[in-house]
């Protein structure tokens, strides 16, 4: 195969791997080997695409990718017996490490206040934001000018939410709508992914309630245990945008792999 029938292939799995919502790993070779330039692209699934003609150094990589997902790392360049001491010709041939996944996606029920302040804070850093309501006139295109930020209006909120989560991978749910209702709707629908992130606004004790309901209904305990609730940091948050900061810090902290205490100032009034 040639470097360009390689390239292409890559080019063709990476835009596969980016629409699959999947976290893969790019790893090039760039010094030690006559094959510098070489490159493997390993999805989280375990597909491999590419090749460096040295199939022990590509058993080596193929197995170590896991944990370089696991570190929440972008990029980072290793020598290949820093994590694979057991070979032996390739064991100084260097690599670069690049995490390939499709922008982080942010989905939000709930467009009052908090919602709101969230998905102009989400899409400030970054995120592709989804934003759901069932009122029209909180879903106004002046009140979100940001590209980034799609406007979806729930004529069936259950529906709605199952549209913009799809399957859940790379994608964080903050659920702060105007009611409890409403609240368990989107819950309910979000239960049936598996998202990155799920929290959910409201006092400890009610949100208690309504996670308990779930169990109830059937619901595994390792879905109902993932629910953040009350959602994000504690802060000492007070006023909407303050909150929307807590929540985003809690979903950043779960995309990045950081520590942090869960919120219990904020309530519904």
């Amino acid at each position: 195969m040639t470097r360009q029938t390689q390239t292409s292939l890559l080019s063709r799995e990476i835009e596969r791997l980016l629409d699959s919502g999947n976290a893969g790993v790019l790893v090039t070779i760039i010094h030690g080997s006559e094959a510098v330039g070489a490159k493997l692209l390993v999805d989280e699934t375990g597909s491999v695409a590419g090749s460096f003609a040295d199939p022990e150094l590509e058993a080596a990589v193929v197995q170590y990718v896991p944990s370089f997902l696991a570190s929440r790392e972008e990029t980072r360049t290793f020598l290949a017996k820093e994590f694979a001491p057991e070979l032996s010709s390739s064991a100084d041939v260097r690599l670069l490490f690049e995490r390939i996944q499709a922008q982080p996606r942010i989905v939000i029920c709930g467009a009052g206040h908090v919602g709101a302040a969230l998905a102009k804070l989400a899409a400030f850093t970054g995120y592709k934001v989804s934003l759901i309501d069932d009122r029209v006139d909180f879903l106004k295109p002046e009140r979100f000018p940001e590209a980034q930020i799609d406007l979806i209006n729930a004529a069936n909120w259950n529906e709605a939410v199952r549209e913009a989560v799809g399957n859940g991978a790379g994608v964080s749910i903050a659920i702060v709508t105007r009611g409890h209702n409403e609240d368990e709707q989107c819950l309910r629908a979000v239960m049936e992914a598996d998202p990155d992130y799920v929290g959910m606004i409201g006092s400890k004790r009610r949100t208690n309630i309504v996670l308990q309901r779930f169990r109830d209904a059937g619901v595994e305990e390792e879905k109902v245990l993932r629910v953040r609730a009350p959602v994000g940091l504690d802060i000492g948050a007070v006023t909407p945008e303050e909150v929307a900061v807590a929540i985003l810090a809690e979903i950043i902290a779960e995309r990045r792999g950081g520590k942090g205490g869960s919120l219990s100032a904020w309530r519904r009034e």
